[in-house]
């Protein structure tokens, strides 16, 4: 991606102000339940949540392949806020002709129970599959729930306030909300999989053994070789579905968002577990900032679709496509497209 790419430019805004805000004390907060509010105006500032949303509706307009690296910087710091979730929950709602609300959004996929951020935000995005509704979030009395990384994943009783509904575009789909939430997963952990291989070579090259760096010992370079490729995979695998979302609509770009989900999900699982060979015991304490990435890598690897759930989808489209037409179905889909920001 060019550095003069407007997703690039705005997640190196995104990657800075996290830096600066956003760390391992923030986080085991919002794992108590807080709410950060600080850190939540500054990103609003940036004026991320109005990002898929069309210049018309008063957004930036701007496409799936800008907001994949927004995505990432995100995944990079934790994402101790739902902004990806507000940045979907507004695209969605916009894109049914429903002016998103100002404050933190969620949404919910084809009546899911646990909704990311629940207790924290105003509106949901529901997502039925036929169609998008607007639902009042601040008077629900909310079951609190928290996946693996202490992130809010609460449940409500059915029944809450509506505000809007709307048919979900053709574009979009009938499971626009799930397709979604899985490529704002994949791109997520393709980010904290970068923020591990920097963590584990920053060790490698400071921490020192029989008077030298650990790095210099051929067995750990080849591992953080392997981190690398397992990293390198995961960002281009979410780089390609965003691609792939904004040509050919979340909808049709399943099969592209499935394989990013598969691929980030197994790097994941490899990648952390060799990050924390190189680190040793410091980086499973919980001051350590790969402690929580790698809770969160477990618990997006989890959600919105594990990779046995998207691999078993994707051998059903790859069979009903047949063997002699799969290989220009692959390649035909895979044709670069420079025009889209």
């Amino acid at each position: 991606m060019r550095e003069d790419d407007p997703g690039t430019m705005l997640a190196e805004q995104v990657g800075r102000l996290l830096a600066e805000r956003s760390g391992a004390a923030t986080l085991r907060a919002v794992e108590r339940g807080e709410w950060p509010a600080a850190l939540w105006e500054a990103l609003e500032g940036l004026g991320l949540p109005l990002l898929l949303v069309p210049e018309a509706m008063g957004g930036a307009g701007l496409g799936w392949r800008a907001a994949g690296p927004v995505f990432q910087a995100l995944g990079r710091h934790g994402a101790p806020a739902p902004m990806g979730e507000t940045i979907l929950a507004a695209a969605l709602l916009a894109a049914a002709g429903i002016a998103p609300p100002p404050g933190p959004l969620s949404l919910t996929a084809n009546g899911g129970e646990r909704v990311p951020w629940g207790r924290h935000v105003r509106h949901v995005a529901c997502c039925d599959g036929e169609t998008v509704a607007l639902c009042d979030a601040a008077g629900v009395t909310w079951a609190p729930g928290a996946n693996l990384a202490g992130e809010p994943r609460d449940s409500a009783p059915p029944g809450g306030v509506v505000r809007s509904a709307a048919p979900v575009p053709e574009r979009f789909g009938g499971e626009a909300a799930a397709a979604a939430l899985a490529l704002l997963r994949a791109c997520q952990m393709a980010g904290a999989l970068a923020a591990a291989l920097d963590l584990a070579v920053e060790h490698a090259g400071t921490r020192r053994q029989f008077g030298r760096p650990i790095g210099r010992f051929q067995a750990v370079q080849q591992q953080l070789a392997v981190l690398a490729g397992e990293a390198a995979a995961a960002q281009v695998a979410a780089d390609r579905a965003c691609r792939a979302a904004d040509r050919h609509g979340l909808a049709g770009a399943a099969f592209e968002i499935g394989c990013a989900k598969v691929v980030a999900g197994e790097a994941a699982g490899a990648g952390a577990a060799i990050a924390h060979q190189v680190l040793g015991a410091i980086g499973f304490t919980e001051e350590h900032p790969l402690h929580h990435l790698t809770r969160r890598l477990w618990s997006w690897r989890e959600e919105a679709g594990t990779e046995r759930f998207w691999a078993a989808r994707i051998g059903r489209e790859v069979q009903a496509v047949g063997g002699a037409a799969l290989w220009p179905f692959l390649t035909a889909r895979d044709e670069d497209d420079d025009t889209t920001p």
